[in-house]
């Protein structure tokens, strides 16, 4: 109840815009636009800073041959921003660009769009942004992200299991740790060595170009898997004086774990978008937790059923009392990022984000679920102890002439369960006689505090690959923050395209209408007529019309001519926003015409 109150209150609190992942904020040229003259530069600008690629920009000509251009730039005091310089003599006709960056927090992202000088021509570049991401390299990478997190939690996690719980038989607990820092390091090791082609969007078979190689490992991603390795290997060398628990051990562990928490943060959502050094440290906090809490259930797990004598209730206390801590932790700071992520309320089910987070949400409440049935079976198994021996207590002889009677001895008690409610206790005056039979034995609230934690670590797991894939996911602020300033950007038209699709008689094709920009005001009108091949075809005769329904407007006609190639008209002016009626009328013939209707949208 008390994180879906903080959940709701966030998200409906609002705040600035933001974003992680860079999504596309605009381009120069714009995408559709016709100019009169080729521009000197492509420009794109993102929702946050980008990392350049050496192939971050392809440019075709009409007749798919690549366009030699500068190198990739940013525009000057614009991290924001990826530049190319192009030639002089560029021609006439469609040009389309390819593009790819990678974001701040680590991710490839990759678009195309078009632009023609002059006027538009048919095109034979057959160009897209292509995949952003190798399916065989972002199924590794995916694989080793997730060995990360898995392995960073059960070394922290046990770790700190033994210095907080201290566990009386620590031996089971050393193959986890030496488990969680040697997998760590070897997905350290694939995560940098696979940096190059995930960027670049290639195959496996393309890591170990030294030259990619190195220019991966000096961007941001890189010298954060450079700083985890570097200090993966302190901690390997500091491994045995922790396993010591002295306080100096246990203080270096700790900055250990920091920092090593760190290179996730300085890498991926935390280090792109609005109030980045509390993100971070929001992000620092919830890595810690998350390790601490399913690293020591594992830790635990591992003792009740590895330890050579069975677990004292205390030990199980301590690590109650330090997963309800570390809980805490967990629903504040996942609160903030699910709110930092998320931006609005429409955005928990309108983007792939919001609806991935649902289902977190609900594999974290099946675990604090389990977590909370493995505090009843922990109150019972500490409970479940009396005192080790029961003193009977003999009373003092009367006037001192009595001899001295022996000490009586009393067997040792097995613990026994008694209610919290109902304590024990020996009446003063008499004796207590040994208890007849087996006393009360607490092996099935220990078997039943290993299903249930068990049961959380099955759960856990699920939630460390949800984690996962949260991470590689585009948050809705993100996308909500690129449509906004593509709608409302000054001066950077948006250019509405419609494909009417026509049959009269023997001739049929599509008309290709674009309307540029595409709201309310003065627009220019191009169009393309396509015959049933995908070529050109010329008609003798083009109408366009619109019409407003819902005003009763129109209808308004744009009165195309022919351009050579293409019918157009730059006199167009639609004055209200709304969903119009668009009326194509295509004769092919001296008396063959067909007329076609399609809803076109036209913003304020």
């Amino acid at each position: 109840m008390l994180l879906g109150a903080m959940l709701v209150l966030l998200v409906l609190g609002g705040a600035g815009t933001a974003s992680a992942h860079a999504a596309l904020r605009s381009t120069d040229p714009a995408d559709g636009s016709v100019l009169k003259s080729a521009p000197e530069h492509i420009t794109l600008t993102f929702t946050e800073s980008v990392a350049l690629l050496d192939d971050s920009f392809r440019v075709y000509d009409p007749s798919n041959h690549q366009v030699r251009t500068g190198e990739p730039e940013h525009a000057p005091g614009s991290s924001d921003s990826a530049r190319i310089t192009l030639p002089g003599k560029l021609g006439t006709g469609t040009f389309t660009v390819a593009w790819r960056v990678v974001s701040a927090d680590s991710h490839p992202v990759s678009g195309a769009f078009t632009f023609s000088v002059g006027k538009p021509s048919p095109t034979t570049a057959v160009v897209t942004a292509g995949a952003t991401e190798d399916p065989a390299t972002a199924a590794l990478c995916n694989i080793a992200r997730y060995a990360a997190y898995a392995a960073a939690a059960l070394l922290i996690g046990t770790l700190v299991f033994l210095a907080v719980c201290r566990p009386p038989d620590s031996g089971p607990l050393r193959r986890p740790v030496l488990a969680g820092w040697w997998t760590l390091l070897g997905a350290t090791v694939v995560l940098l060595v696979l940096r190059a082609p995930y960027e670049e969007g290639t195959g496996p078979a393309t890591a170990f170009d030294l030259s990619a190689l190195g220019r991966a490992a000096t961007g941001r991603p890189g010298l954060a898997l450079l700083a985890r390795l570097a200090l993966l290997l302190v901690a390997g060398a500091l491994l045995p004086r922790l396993r010591r628990r002295s306080r100096p051990a246990l203080a270096a562990g700790a900055v250990l774990s920091v920092g090593l928490a760190l290179t996730w943060a300085a890498a991926e959502h935390a280090s792109a978008g609005i109030q980045v050094p509390l993100a971070m440290t929001s992000s620092v906090l919830h890595l810690l937790a998350m390790a601490v809490w399913l690293g020591g259930l594992t830790a635990l797990l591992t003792t009740l059923y590895r330890a050579a004598e069975p677990v004292p209730p205390l030990v199980a206390g301590r690590f109650s009392r330090l997963a309800f801590a570390s809980v805490t932790v967990l629903a504040v700071t996942g609160v903030y990022q699910s709110w930092r992520g998320l931006g609005s309320w429409n955005a928990l089910t309108d983007t792939p984000y919001g609806r991935l987070l649902i289902v977190k949400l609900g594999a974290v409440s099946l675990l604090l679920a389990a977590a909370g049935r493995s505090r009843r079976w922990t109150a019972r198994l500490v409970t479940a102890r009396v005192p080790e021996a029961v003193r009977e207590r003999v009373p003092e002889p009367v006037g001192g002439s009595a001899p001295e009677s022996p000490p009586v001895s009393v067997p040792e008690l097995s613990p026994v369960s008694v209610p919290e409610s109902s304590p024990v206790s020996v009446p003063e005056s008499s004796s207590v006689p040994a208890p007849e039979g087996p006393p009360a034995d607490p092996d099935p609230y220990r078997r039943g505090l290993r299903r249930s934690v068990l049961a959380e670590v099955a759960v856990a797991v699920v939630v460390l690959g949800i984690t996962t894939t949260l991470t590689s996911t585009l948050p809705g602020r993100a996308a909500a923050e690129a449509s906004e300033s593509a709608a409302t950007a000054p001066g950077l038209p948006t250019a509405s395209v419609t494909m009417v699709p026509f049959r009269v008689g023997n001739h049929g094709g599509k008309v290709q209408i674009t309307l540029d920009p595409g709201r309310v005001g003065q627009s220019s009108v191009e169009a393309v007529i396509y015959g049933p091949d995908g070529g050109l075809a010329a008609v003798p005769e083009l109408r366009i019309a619109f019409t407003l329904p819902a005003q009763k407007i129109g209808p308004i006609e744009a009165k195309v001519t022919d351009k050579g190639g293409y019918w157009g008209t730059e006199s167009l002016n639609l004055p209200i926003p709304g969903t119009w009626t668009m009326r194509v009328t295509v004769r092919v013939s001296d008396v063959d015409q067909v007329t076609v209707s399609k809803p076109v949208r036209i913003v304020r």
